[in-house]
């Protein structure tokens, strides 16, 4: 193992032991005799011990890979995912339905879990920035300013989703009740994130991997520039093209990240050596569980398959329109369900995502899990469970088409989410790092920045070399309709989409995909959730809600 691998990895358990450290419950009734006292004065006096402290924001990041959360809230209501109602399962009130044929309300629990998970982590950065700089400590402004640009992502975050938000920067017990002010408006909110970042940005840690790792430095502030600048239009009414694609190139300045060779070892069980993942959430099955989706979005048989220590809840699958997308008409012209992979053929590594033979040869195909699932022994998994007159059968096989939305999806219907290797002996937590900033996602901001102020050539390049890589053939023009596809497929399920869509104008009036139809513009935004205004009288809800 070479010597910066190894700092990747000591760093990787290092945070993620921080994170439960902060996450610990607390017992407060419990008498002890106490032999020292740590306080703010005797305690922030080293590098290791703010960096301890830090641990807390950075744990807030954990939430962000399981069901019903920020990522849920997203990419259920874009063309990407759906969740179907299959009979006796996932029903839940109509909630995910709701999601993905955008007729939510604002007491949808999704919401109220974004809403928590997003002020979660402002809150604890605000905790933390408060005992920092009451410190009279020459170490303590760098850590003021990592702590800041990790609230401004999560400010960003809050934004995006909910629109018109409490922007909250100090810490207090005091939260207003019924204060009109206590609401600001997006555009306000935007400047503070656009401030924050600018002011802070050189500051951070110019390093890349090594101690660097799974923490906010430079590059991942650009990338959060980058990625705030591309939805500016969107946010305030002003594009802001020329400030993202700056933001983009400050980021290739590093020298340090390009496009993997192989697409899916972005994503791998073990990623973090990945070159071209920015900022990751360093999760750990033991450490730093939390990243559910092998529970999320597989089903019950598929156990079988990877031979895991618990069932799958078969949930979350890939709408049909939008797995087609992948299809290349010019090299592979033929059916594209027709052909499925056999069943002694697996890929090369073994982890049956890569299904061959499909009517394409995008690499990005292994985004997906479609076709017969075969346990280690090159048997179709089965499950007894299985009705033997259900249109499915008993054998486990991943159609990419779905009969229905509700109430009788097939419980085998839809491909299902591959993005993430899977474990063989996994268990209901992943150890894969969740990438929240990449440079493929970087490279098509610049492009799309290109593109809109007209550098045509320097556009259809960037966007053709993420086709390279994935074995596409080349575009010999750039559209905005085929940008839009390209990032679909590039960004599949990297909280993305929904941001896409919106900015393309492709999300609500005039869009329709699947069981969604046009939709009111009121659904750019999700309703504030409403726990949160019967506990306080001085938020107002979203117009339309």
């Amino acid at each position: 193992m070479n010597r910066n691998m190894k700092n990747i990895l000591d760093k990787k358990f290092y945070v993620m032991l921080l994170g439960l450290l902060f996450f610990a419950p607390a017992c407060t009734d419990l008498e002890e005799e106490l032999y020292s006292d740590v306080t703010d004065e005797n305690f922030f006096q080293t590098d290791d011990e703010f960096i301890s402290a830090l641990g807390g924001a950075y744990s807030s990041f954990y939430g962000i890979g399981n069901h019903s959360n920020l990522w849920s809230s997203n990419e259920l209501s874009s063309d990407e995912l759906v969740v179907t109602h299959k009979g006796g399962d996932w029903y839940d009130g109509g909630i995910l339905l709701a999601l993905h044929d955008h007729t939510w309300t604002p007491d949808n629990g999704f919401f109220n879990n974004t809403w928590g998970f997003l002020y979660g982590g402002i809150n604890t950065c605000n905790r933390l920035i408060a005992q920092f700089g009451a410190l009279e400590s020459e170490n303590s402004a760098a850590y003021v300013n990592e702590l800041r640009a990790i609230r401004a992502i999560f400010y960003m975050w809050a934004m995006d989703a909910f629109g018109n938000i409490p922007l909250v920067v100090g810490f207090s017990d005091d939260v207003p009740k019924n204060d009109a002010n206590f609401q600001t408006g997006r555009t306000a909110v935007y400047n503070f994130v656009a401030s924050e970042l600018t002011e802070v940005v050189t500051t951070l840690d110019a390093q890349v991997g090594g101690n660097a790792y799974a923490r906010v430095n430079q590059a991942t502030a650009y990338a959060a520039l980058a990625k705030l600048y591309l939805n500016a239009e969107v946010y305030t009414g002003t594009p802001k093209w020329t400030e993202a694609k700056a933001a983009v190139d400050a980021i290739e300045a590093f020298g340090s990240y390009s496009l993997a060779g192989d697409y899916k070892s972005n994503f791998s069980i073990e990623n973090s050596g990945s070159t071209e993942n920015i900022f990751v959430v360093p999760y750990d099955k033991v450490f730093a569980g939390g990243f559910n989706w092998v529970m999320m979005t597989l089903a019950y048989p598929s156990a079988n398959v990877f031979e895991l220590t618990e069932q799958p809840w078969n949930g979350y699958s890939t709408v049909e329109e939008f797995y087609n997308s992948y299809i290349d008409t010019v090299n592979n012209p033929g059916p594209v369900v027709a052909q499925w992979r056999g069943l002694a053929e697996f890929d090369k590594d073994g982890d049956l995502r890569t299904p061959n033979g499909r009517g394409t040869n995008d690499l990005r195909i292994s985004n997906f899990l479609v076709g017969p699932q075969l346990t280690p022994a090159g048997t179709i998994a089965e499950d007894p469970a299985f009705d033997a007159d259900d249109p499915d059968g008993t054998g486990l096989n991943f159609t990419p088409a779905i009969n229905e939305i509700q109430p009788n999806g097939h419980r085998q219907a839809g491909a299902r989410i591959g993005k993430y290797a899977y474990e063989q002996g996994g268990t209901a937590n992943m150890s894969n790092d969740f990438v929240v900033f990449r440079w493929g996602d970087m490279k098509l901001v610049r492009a799309e920045a290109n593109h809109r102020l007209g550098n045509s050539a320097a556009a259809l390049a960037e966007v053709n070399e993420i086709r390279a890589r994935a074995g596409v053939t080349a575009f010999t023009v750039l559209t905005d309709e085929n940008l839009l596809a390209e990032r679909g497929r590039e960004m599949f399920a990297e909280l993305s989409r929904r941001q896409d869509l919106i900015r393309f104008g492709k999300f609500t009036e005039g869009a329709a995909w699947w069981a969604k139809e046009s939709s009111d513009a009121k659904y750019n935004v999700f309703p504030i959730p409403q726990p949160q205004i019967d506990v306080n009288s001085s938020l107002t809800q979203n117009p339309g809600y």
